[in-house]
């Protein structure tokens, strides 16, 4: 089955209702990522539904589990602009040795930078400014026609995921499937090293959520999973998981 992204933006369907929406999501938490995945990828959003990586620190466990079931599903790549050349080297080698025929690379319009980061500083000085000319607004542009996201997170990287559900509705209408809910850190390295995959380089390193490399430092010892994102500050999130409540999910 091709999950081919669609040519215009069609409307997209009414969202499910709170109880048809709560019965779905009491289904997934028994089945296992694979499942989620398929049914989805084959039955529930067939054709309309994309995955967002970021090819960062454990990407490669979700590009993994969506390939075995269908390679041709559209990947979302933000490519800001200021990302690690190793993260940059990663996607490509995933992208043969995984067999994904569809990733997109999506960069930020040239008039918002020209705009609001003339000089490509923007990030020294407002995280937040950046993160929304470089993230949000290229996959915005990027997501028109999706009716399903599949995202890679997890409830234990931040206190506000700790509470999200497999199946979400964004703000939008659109549906998020976090696969991965309920995945912790040793779920990961293991399958990793079951399925012999390679992990982005930057891992060994200390890096252990990859980003952008201005916002991005190793982790020290002990550090919290997500502790090198944005150092020294409150943020924890670029905005491009905000849901309807707005508690940066």
């Amino acid at each position: 089955m091709t999950a081919a992204l669609q040519t215009e933006n069609p409307s997209l369907n009414p969202p499910l209702d709170s109880a048809a929406l709560a019965a779905l999501n009491a289904g997934f938490e028994g089945q296992d990522a694979s499942a989620v995945l398929r049914a989805c990828i084959d039955t529930h959003f067939a054709g309309r539904i994309g995955i967002v990586s970021s090819f960062g620190a454990e990407s490669v466990v979700l590009l993994h589990l969506v390939a075995q079931i269908d390679p041709t599903v559209p990947v979302i790549f933000l490519n800001t602009g200021k990302l690690f050349g190793e993260t940059l080297r990663y996607r490509d080698r995933l992208q043969q040795s995984l067999g994904l025929t569809d990733i997109r690379s999506v960069a930020p319009h040239p008039d918002d930078l020209l705009q609001k980061d003339p000089k490509g500083a923007l990030w020294s000085r407002d995280t937040d400014g950046c993160c929304h000319i470089r993230k949000v607004l290229p996959q915005a542009r990027a997501i028109a026609g999706f009716e399903a996201l599949i995202t890679g997170r997890k409830r234990f990287q931040t206190g506000a995921r700790q509470m999200m559900d497999i199946v979400e509705i964004d703000t939008d209408g659109r549906y998020k499937v976090n696969p991965l809910a309920n995945w912790q850190l040793d779920d990961l390295k293991a399958y990793i090293e079951t399925h012999q995959l390679p992990r982005n380089p930057l891992v060994k390193d200390g890096y252990l959520s990859i980003g952008c490399m201005p916002c991005t430092q190793k982790v020290e010892e002990g550090g919290d999973y997500r502790s090198g994102r944005w150092a020294g500050s409150d943020k924890d999130e670029c905005g491009i998981h905000l849901n309807v409540d707005g508690d940066g999910i």
